[in-house]
């Protein structure tokens, strides 16, 4: 399905589109290439592939494809099962199977439920969201899909509460249907910063878990990315820890630039790793930054190696 009709003369912004000039801005880099996605469906992952080396309490990592958008999909899903993840996130419905052949789980699919940009904050997008909800939500159940993405939207002037509202309002009535099905609605918190995502109204912890709290479901919960959330707030550790039963996914990424998770960076991924697993957290933690090195997956892997504590 296609995004919700954009305001006249403004064209959609994909995730990997916006997040790709973003982080690409910030490195001052370009990621190129295109994925190859399969045309047809498939009834599930296969078995999954060789568990990477890890503690006892280690979160389940997975990594974000539009990332690595110069290794085509089926190479990388090879790359990413031999290093021993089990998991890939943002793949679109067409991209699920093709992870799937290679014993990848997809651990939060893109289906197309608005924008960055044109999200949930604008009462415009809620029939497209809700639509593509009920179109993709139930196969999103069957081939073991367990978490789908949607955002807060930009504020183009808008209030807070006007704004928190109208997204509890959509997921109030996207709810029933993720809950049905047992698959998770992840909304995202972005930063707003210049070269960030400028405009994005959610963009504090405070703002997402007001709308998360007040539709109180236990299929919808914040995607809580640690790049984005040390931009705008800090405190990683303590947020995550207090705000630990409205998150139902992470995100990371090297600050500053979106770059390696490293020690050329600011944050410190071990024990904020340990944090997320001290909160009893079970679910996936995708790697989402933009590799600098000429070899994307060795970047890869050591970021596995670092976060496997």
């Amino acid at each position: 399905m296609a995004d919700p009709a954009p305001p006249r003369n403004r064209k959609p912004v994909s995730r990997r589109d916006a997040l790709r000039a973003t982080g690409a801005a910030s490195l001052g880099l370009l990621v190129g290439g295109t994925a190859n996605p399969a045309s047809a469906l498939a009834d599930g992952p296969r078995a999954p592939g060789r568990s990477a080396r890890r503690s006892a309490n280690a979160i389940t990592q997975s990594v974000a494809r539009w990332c690595f958008e110069e290794i085509p999909l089926v190479p990388f899903c090879r790359g990413v099962a031999d290093m021993g993840l089990t998991a890939m996130d943002l793949l679109t419905v067409e991209e699920w199977p093709v992870a799937h052949d290679h014993g990848l789980t997809v651990s939060c699919g893109d289906v197309a439920a608005g924008t960055i940009e044109d999200g949930l904050n604008e009462t415009k997008n809620h029939a497209g969201i809700i639509e593509a909800f009920e179109r993709h939500i139930p196969h999103a159940a069957r081939v073991s899909v367990p978490n789908v993405i949607c955002f807060f939207g930009n504020r183009r002037g808008m209030e807070n509460g006007v704004g928190i509202e109208n997204s509890i309002r959509c997921l109030e009535a996207c709810a029933p249907i993720a809950e049905s099905e047992g698959v998770t609605i992840l909304v995202e918190v972005l930063n707003s910063k210049p070269g960030g995502h400028v405009d994005y109204i959610g963009d504090r912890m405070d703002y997402a878990l007001e709308v998360i709290r007040a539709v109180d479901s236990p299929r919808v919960k914040i995607l809580y990315d640690v790049y984005h959330m040390q931009i705008m707030e800090g405190d990683i550790i303590r947020t995550l820890t207090d705000a630990s039963p409205w998150i139902g996914h992470y995100h990371t990424g090297g600050v500053p630039g979106r770059a390696e998770i490293d020690d050329t960076q600011e944050l410190n991924y071990p024990p904020i790793v340990r944090a997320i697993a001290d909160t009893g957290f079970e679910g996936f933690m995708a790697h989402e930054f933009i590799p600098r090195s000429g070899d994307p997956l060795r970047s890869l892997r050591e970021a596995v190696e670092l976060c496997a504590v």
